[in-house]
């Protein structure tokens, strides 16, 4: 019998409770709630107006070391801290990025956590939830039809090569990343080369998880850049008169959503936003309400600390007003086995020496950490296979590379009864406020803040900002936009630049290839790598394990 089956005979989760139930207890007023059928609803957002002179509480940001390419199991440590908290008596509530189905059919299933540290209903949040993201995908497709439309009857007078704004769908389909519209003779519009990205690429959903209220998200979704004029202004949501329409579609997509944790906890999952080009945190409009109701809240940052730590410093911290008080890196003994240079088919095995070697990769993110002025609690998130050895190693180099804390966590097998001691640590971690400061003032120019990322969180000797990147970085700077949040869009899967670099790579050049702005969202992207933005399926999808069962049970979601 597997550890998870031994577990599930011990620890059973509590039933699941009506959705209005767990908002209540959680503070919301029912008339705050509007329902989605008995275990979803979404949170109206007067609960901010009339908690405004409520104090915050303590905010913890989930986030990892450099992951490998199956996950850490991030989530899965978030949602059972979240648990473990509970168990303690703590007053608390989760926030997480809603699931996309690109994902989900494609490699990793599932993004609602495993074993008994999941949110419920797994099934409704990982398929279409509330509609979010098909409002998401609603108001990106009505701009770009918009475009060609306005280029078809002569109202843009614009060379197709001048558009930048794609097209988008959330399921991962490679045939879509290069085409060709517009085909079929006159009648049919314009010829035309464009593509598709997947919806938490678009700067749509990045809007969606920045905005404050309805006012800032229409003054948002007007600021969205579509193409640009041969004399080098810009093309814009509201100058084709279409900004209007596509606030009125993502009107109900910016209230947050309440599930609940398997143990019963509240948990608001709203928004998506990559977290290669965009900044891959859940919306800050659901940290904020929680923040109101807790004293404790969770959120979850995208990839490692190198990427969705540091953009939520740089980006929703600084568009929020937020001051995280700790974070936990979630850590794992294969990974630091695979830094270390043990091959994937061998980290099964129990290799000391490779896991000391990896473990500078886990010095890096501590590091990063501290950067920040945040208490680091490292989380090692125990998999089948770890031995007492190997993490009781882990725990004691997370201690000697200035980790404020360091537990072995046993959520997935056990639930909250499995991460009381993190729970505890976490705590603890927070109960002397918060020293948290971004690692440069927002004032600080393009180039500086690429330079300071670079350096001090990613360890590269020298940045490399090819000609064109520089000119576009001038231009940027003369049209008022100089001072902006960088986005950086470089793999996870490394600190630096370079997938295959991993540890902790000392010495190299991080080449910036070019610079865009996502003015409606609020930042400038860099390029640092080429980021796909479309996923394709591979020979062995997570679609062939999903089916649904004569009685309605949907099966192979996890």
């Amino acid at each position: 019998m597997s550890q998870t089956a031994k577990a599930l005979d011990v620890v059973q989760p509590r039933r699941l409770r009506p959705i209005m139930e767990v908002g209540r207890e959680f503070g919301l007023l029912e008339s705050e709630m509007i329902s989605y059928g008995p275990f979803k609803a979404k949170v109206s957002l007067e609960v901010l107006k009339r908690l405004s002179s409520r104090p915050d509480g303590q905010l913890v940001v989930v986030t990892a070391i450099t992951p490998t390419r199956a996950g850490e199991g991030k989530t899965t440590s978030a949602i059972s801290l979240t648990q473990g908290l509970g168990r303690i008596g703590a007053s608390v509530a989760l926030c997480l990025r809603q699931p996309s189905t690109g994902p989900l059919f494609g490699i990793k299933g599932g993004g609602t956590g495993g074993g008994l540290a999941q949110i419920v209903p797994m099934e409704e949040i990982n398929l279409h939830f509330t509609g979010d993201i098909h409002a998401v995908e609603a108001a990106h497709n009505l701009l770009a039809a918009v475009i060609d439309a306005a280029i078809f009857h002569g109202q843009l007078e614009i060379g197709p090569s001048f558009i930048t704004w794609p097209r988008t769908l959330d399921v991962n389909d490679r045939a879509l990343r290069h085409i060709v519209t517009g085909l079929g003779g006159d009648e049919h519009g314009v010829p035309r080369e464009s593509s598709f990205i997947i919806a938490a690429a678009s700067e749509i959903m990045a809007i969606l998880a920045l905005a404050s209220d309805l006012e800032d998200l229409r003054q948002r979704v007007g600021r969205i850049i579509v193409a640009q004029r041969k004399d080098g202004s810009f093309v814009t949501a509201e100058d084709l008169r279409v900004a209007g329409a596509m606030t009125v579609l993502l009107k109900d997509a910016l209230l947050p959503n309440i599930v609940q944790t398997m143990e019963g906890q509240p948990a608001l999952v709203h928004a998506g936003p990559f977290g290669n080009i965009a900044h891959g945190n859940n919306s800050l409009l659901a940290d904020q309400i929680a923040l109101k109701l807790a004293d404790v809240v969770v959120t979850e940052a995208g990839f490692g600390a190198d990427l969705g730590l540091e953009k939520f410093a740089h980006i929703v911290a600084r568009y929020g007003h937020l001051r995280p008080s700790a974070a936990v890196l979630v850590a794992t003994v294969r990974a630091l086995k695979s830094h270390g240079g043990l091959p994937m088919a061998r980290l099964a095995e129990e290799n000391l020496d490779a896991l000391k070697r990896g473990a500078e990769n886990l010095a890096a993110h501590i590091d990063i950490v501290r950067a920040f002025g945040m208490r680091c609690i490292v989380a090692v998130n125990r998999f089948p296979g770890d031995t007492e050895r190997e993490l009781a190693l882990v725990n004691e180099l997370a201690i000697q590379f200035g980790a404020d804390g360091a537990v072995v966590n046993d959520g997935f097998a056990r639930g909250g009864d499995g991460s009381i001691e993190l729970a505890e640590a976490v705590l603890g971690a927070t109960r002397n406020g918060s020293n948290f400061a971004p690692i440069y003032p927002p004032t600080t120019p393009i180039r500086e803040q690429i330079q300071t990322l670079a350096h001090r969180l990613y360890g590269a000797a020298d940045v490399e900002f090819l000609p064109e990147c520089q000119k576009r970085i001038d231009w940027l700077t003369e049209r008022g936009m100089g001072t902006l949040p960088v986005c950086m869009s470089k793999t996870h899967l490394s600190l630096s630049h370079d997938p295959s670099l991993k540890g902790r790579p000392r010495g190299f050049t991080l080449p910036i290839r070019n610079v865009y702005p996502s003015a409606g969202a609020g930042f400038i992207v860099a390029l640092a790598g080429d980021i796909q933005l479309m996923p394709g399926l591979g020979k062995e999808p997570a679609y062939t394990r999903i089916e649904l069962a004569p009685n309605g049970q949907i099966t192979g979601l996890t």
